[in-house]
């Protein structure tokens, strides 16, 4: 079994900034900027397909999406933004295929 690798300055800085940053992404913002379906916001958010028609819903039937749901939207933003700068290898390592 391999040792934790111990964090470094560099690593510490990294997750300060992780931390403070405010990556998100509203699903009206997506569903405007790309040309999706409610069945793919869902499948992005892991989420059901009622619940992200309860997002676009007004009144008591309205449900806001967690911080996580906007993270999830912004970050598949920025790979539909910047998918063919973004190299097979990194791929691979973010995806393990």
């Amino acid at each position: 079994m391999n040792k934790p690798r111990i964090l470094q300055e560099r690593e510490l800085t990294l997750i300060q900034l992780y931390s403070q940053c405010q990556l998100g992404m509203t699903p009206k913002e997506f569903y405007n900027k790309w040309a999706v379906t409610y069945e793919q916001i869902a499948l992005i958010c892991s989420r059901s397909n009622s619940t992200v028609r309860r997002w676009f819903k007004q009144g008591n039937l309205h449900r806001n999406p967690s911080p996580n749901d906007l993270r999830h939207l912004a970050i598949m933003d920025f790979l539909l933004e910047h998918f063919e700068e973004i190299p097979a290898s990194l791929w691979r390592l973010l995806c393990h295929k």
